[in-house]
């Protein structure tokens, strides 16, 4: 059994995980299907018309807030560098900017011989690195074109000719990994508090800008289509544009919650901020257009669950019975695992062709070509063809806000970051439980879990000196407490015990949340960043709060468990991701005697200028910088803090001309830092002097 030892492992080193590996999924899927409860008494609450149309508006308005703000529409400055001919369609190769110097891929597939304005479509590429050129994507663009539909597929971000990050190696992850890349792109526009998914929705509607202002296409007749990613941006941008008269996402929609429930990690720009603290479901993205019709598309055997993909559609299905009609919203389920196969798309066909009023189409020869053949640009990247990366584009954003950022007061910046950070209101001390003692590489350590909030424990270490007389929590009037890297386990197996932790008596370590104890049970390493400790900060987000936040309240709970049982004099340390815990929890904790980071950041904004950033997303702050950075708060603790061997954007230690460098940049002269942690210090202001 999980967390239960054998009397013959009695003696064998302690690892850190004690069976709390499921406590921090647990948390939010407990809190998610209150939220989904309280959602559907309220959905079953409405039966008039009246009412119905009250909800929708409230839904449409917490959609807008999520996706805004959108940037002003510019001049697309569309080229069209090619055709493809055949028989009874043609493919035009066509380039267009979404944003001032940002090229967007695209083939256009029109019928031949239009006489008139024909009806056009949307296609959003799922995450294929093909992008626009997937076999499957090219078929559904042919079953339409035949049928007598316009139909503009396009490139996403980092897919097909839009490849984000050239200049990268050639085995870097982010740099041929999609998915990666889409997470790189998303966690740091948080910083900046913005959303990955506006940024793919606005392609989508300066895609549409673009079809529209084609004479071939009839406006008031318009699709929009894609499958997986695809499926998502069709979601996202059904209800955000309302040009759109017909919707088909295929192979996304289910729930939120069985998503979390089967522990299903998603791109970023599948996390919407806030809308789940609002109350909102998937189906909310369907409510909100109602009556329009839409065709919700599924597979039996897809990993995204079909029983909330009939929940959605059953919920959806009752909304627009109220308003008479409930046949424009449809269900298909098709046999297969996740895809477009064909079923799906020829339901996807039939379904635009009865809204648009075109004759059902029969069957029709879909030919796929090799992505050279529907390329775009010349060299097969727009990155080639002088289009600005989206790192540029983010550090150029990150760099103006910083410039035009107003210094805040002490109260303001403790003020600020509690609320940037979510955090809860804290009363009396929380209760613990007292655990049993173990051994971490033969050092006998006691453990207590701390009840910070509803069933999350945070579990914090006592290093015994005299472990016969320790099983209760007697706090001391003067103690250390240290925050991990990633569990107290591996800090005291490691090199840091010996040169910092080891000579610190009385000595406290802390697990927050997902960390040591709770780390999430995954095969996957830790700092993967499409992993679990990346999906709970995902829901975090669209809980409308901070994961990071949550982990900064487990410290904060923590210290007032031990002033409450006597401590007086704290000293507060932290290592990697515990140094960002102990630098936020310091800011807005009174009373703290000192403060020392080992291997933290000194500063986010670095984590905007650089293309990769190897801090794990559950440590970026959203709209931190809009209003502060770490050297804000450095200033602010004084002389209370110590910062020894800071780390870089990849985690390494920032060493020589390039911590000089970072030191001036952020105004930080004055901060006593060390470049070691250990017996060979040497005084930053020494080394700058």
């Amino acid at each position: 059994m999980a967390g239960v030892r054998k009397p013959s492992e009695a003696n064998k080193t302690f690892t850190g995980r004690k069976g709390y590996g499921h406590m921090v999924l647990d948390y939010y899927v407990d809190r998610l299907r209150e939220i989904r409860q309280q959602r559907l008494e309220k959905l079953s609450a409405i039966k008039s018309l009246e009412e119905a149309c009250a909800y929708r508006e409230q839904v449409r308005q917490v959609i807008k807030q999520t996706f805004s703000p959108f940037p002003e529409k510019t001049p697309l400055n569309p080229q069209i560098t090619g055709v493809v001919k055949t028989g009874s369609y043609l493919i035009e190769k066509v380039i267009f900017e979404s944003r001032p110097g940002c090229l967007v891929t695209a083939n256009l597939y029109l019928p031949r011989n239009i006489k008139e304005p024909v009806p056009g479509v949307i296609g959003c590429c799922g995450h294929s690195e093909q992008g626009k050129a997937e076999p499957r994507y090219q078929q559904f663009c042919q079953r339409l074109v035949q049928a007598g539909f316009a139909v503009l597929i396009y490139d996403p971000w980092h897919q097909g000719e839009r490849n984000q990050y050239l200049s990268l190696p050639a085995d870097e992850p982010t740099r041929t990994g999609l998915c990666f890349g889409h997470n790189m792109m998303a966690k740091q526009l948080e910083l900046l508090g913005e959303f990955f998914g506006s940024w793919r929705a606005w392609d989508g509607i300066r895609a549409l800008d673009y079809l529209v202002s084609r004479p071939e296409v009839d406006s008031s007749r318009l699709g929009l289509t894609g499958n997986s990613g695809g499926g998502t941006m069709t979601t996202w941008l059904w209800p955000l544009e309302e040009r759109f008269t017909m919707a088909a996402p295929s192979c996304f929609v289910t729930t939120f919650l069985a998503n979390l429930e089967n522990e299903l990690p998603q791109d970023g720009e599948q996390y919407p901020p806030g809308v789940i603290g609002a109350g909102l479901e998937m189906g909310d993205f369907f409510i909100a257009r109602a009556p329009d019709p839409v065709l919700l598309l599924g597979q039996k055997y897809d990993y995204f669950d079909r029983r909330g993909l009939q929940e959605t559609f059953e919920e959806v299905q009752r909304f627009y019975h109220i308003f008479g009609a409930s046949e424009k919203v449809k269900l298909f389920l098709g046999h297969h695992p996740h895809g477009y196969y064909p079923e799906n798309q020829e339901a996807m066909v039939s379904f635009f062709c009865q809204q648009a009023g075109l004759p059902e189409p029969g069957r029709v020869r879909v030919t796929v070509r090799q992505p050279e053949k529907l390329r775009a640009t010349t060299q097969g990247q727009v990155g080639l063809s002088g289009s600005r990366p989206i790192s540029e584009l983010i550090r150029e954003r990150a760099e103006k806000i910083a410039s035009a950022r107003p210094v805040l007061s002490d109260r303001q910046l403790v003020e600020t970051l509690t609320n940037l950070l979510h955090l809860p209101e804290r009363n009396l001390a929380p209760h613990y439980r007292n655990l049993r003692p173990d051994k971490i590489s033969g050092r006998p350590v006691f453990r207590y879990a701390i009840e910070t909030e509803r069933n999350i424990r945070a579990i914090l270490y006592k290093a015994a000196v005299h472990p016969e007389r320790v099983i209760p929590l007697d706090v001391e009037e003067k103690i250390y407490l240290h925050l991990p890297h990633t569990g107290s386990a591996e800090e005291m197996n490691g090199v840091i015990w010996h040169r910092f932790l080891k000579s610190l008596r009385p000595l406290y370590l802390l697990d927050v949340r997902g960390l040591g104890e709770s780390m999430p049970d995954s095969d996957l390493d830790f700092f993967h960043p499409y992993g679990v400790d990346y999906m709970c900060h995902g829901f975090g987000l669209m809980l409308g709060e901070s994961y990071l936040g949550r982990r900064v309240f487990d410290v904060l709970r923590t210290l007032d468990l031990l002033g409450h049982l006597g401590a007086k004099e704290i000293h507060l340390s932290g290592r990697g991701q515990g140094a960002l815990l102990a630098l936020f929890a310091a800011t807005v904790y009174p009373g703290l005697k000192k403060v020392t980071l080992i291997n933290g950041p000194l500063d986010c904004l670095s984590w905007c200028q650089a293309p990769v950033v190897r801090w794990p997303s559950a440590n970026f702050v959203r709209n931190l910088l809009v209003y502060l950075d770490l050297p804000d708060c450095f200033r602010f603790l004084k002389e209370k803090l110590t910062i020894i061997e800071p780390w870089d954007v990849s985690l390494k230690p920032l060493t020589g001309k390039r911590l000089s460098l970072r030191i001036r940049a952020n105004n930080i002269d004055s901060i006593r830092l060390q470049e070691r942690c250990g017996k060979k210090q040497k005084a930053r202001k020494d080394l700058v002097a």
